[in-house]
């Protein structure tokens, strides 16, 4: 682990949706520490596009205290290994009801490379078809829009999308289609 060694390691938490762990070090020097790490599942987001409109989601978000528009995204329940184009599928499906005809791999993202071993997977989803979202008890205060590209760039511009994911997701969208 490029000169860091794990000596031990304790599971300090767990629920459905990620564990909490502390792992005590030593380090390239000698000296010891201590690493507290959330382990999550893979998760994948989904960038809905229909010609020059993206579809957007927004919840409450708990921690924050505030609502967030954002991608769709999301992990397996029960800390589940689930294959991310499988996933975007049917984070896709269940939180805007969309189906997609295409989903393509956009890049991976890692969440919060600092203290957590959760990566993502940001896909482009196109040749949507509407059905109805089938949505988990916790995102009921869920909504969806569709926004123009233009649009989102303001938005993102006057803070009034923050999410880091889909920021990021968006970035790769651009170099996507920069290679065509």
């Amino acid at each position: 682990m490029h000169g860091i060694e794990r000596i031990g390691s304790r599971e300090v938490y767990r629920n459905n949706w990620m564990t909490l762990r502390e792992d005590d070090i030593r380090r390239p020097d000698g000296s010891s520490g201590i690493y507290s790490i959330v382990d999550k599942p893979t998760y994948a987001l989904v960038i809905p596009l229909d010609g020059d409109r993206l579809c957007m989601v927004e919840q409450f978000r708990y921690p924050l205290g505030e609502r967030r528009w954002e991608f769709p995204q999301g992990t397996a329940p029960e800390l589940a290994d689930v294959p991310a184009p499988e996933l975007a599928a049917r984070e896709l499906r269940e939180e805007t009801g969309l189906r997609a005809g295409s989903i393509i791999d956009l890049g991976r993202l890692d969440v919060a490379p600092g203290f957590s071993s959760q990566v993502g997977h940001a896909f482009l989803a196109t040749d949507l078809r509407e059905g109805e979202p089938e949505r988990e008890h916790e995102e009921q205060d869920m909504r969806m829009a569709w926004f123009e590209r233009a649009e989102f760039e303001a938005m993102a511009r006057k803070g009034e999308i923050t999410d880091s994911q889909s920021m990021a997701a968006y970035f790769l969208l651009l170099l996507h289609h920069d290679e065509r």
